[in-house]
């Protein structure tokens, strides 16, 4: 089994930090669901700023509020204004990386969504793999324009 990336918000801008809350990092099921995080489920949290990287689990905020919320042991790791990048992850086996097309939300300011992406992973018949970043929904996708191949 590989752990792979499932769903991203990234660039998201936390609105509060509550350290006397009991844990977890509160977010706009909004957000969740177009990305596809699940409420409890376990996420990491790197802070663009800073460097800082947590782990913690989801709960759901009020739908429509854009909020990003560290609550208790991750509130001392962010800075409400700091833009932060949420990750969960999946645990496939190797030859799946092409059913999977993780979902990934970019955000303004004020954590409106600027873009709607998905990675796009696969496995050539020769067995090399293959990976790219594309927009809109793997039913509906556009490959992003001066991607670099390195």
């Amino acid at each position: 089994m590989r752990k792979v990336v499932a769903a991203k918000l990234h660039g998201i801008t936390v609105t509060d930090a509550d350290l006397n809350y009991h844990g977890s990092i509160t977010l706009d099921p909004d957000h969740c669901d177009e990305a596809g995080i699940l409420p409890l489920e376990f996420v990491e949290i790197w802070n663009k700023a800073s460097g800082a990287r947590i782990s913690t689990y989801v709960i759901y905020g009020g739908r429509g509020s854009r909020c990003c919320v560290l609550n208790g042991a991750a509130a001392r790791t962010c800075q409400v204004g700091d833009e932060v990048i949420v990750c969960s992850a999946a645990y496939i086996e190797e030859h799946q990386i092409a059913e999977i097309k993780p979902r990934v939300l970019t955000f303004n300011r004020d954590n409106s969504v600027r873009d709607r992406l998905f990675y796009d992973g696969g496995i050539k018949d020769d067995g090399t793999m293959t990976f790219a970043i594309r927009e809109g929904s793997p039913g509906n996708a556009l490959k992003i324009p001066g991607q670099a191949n390195c």
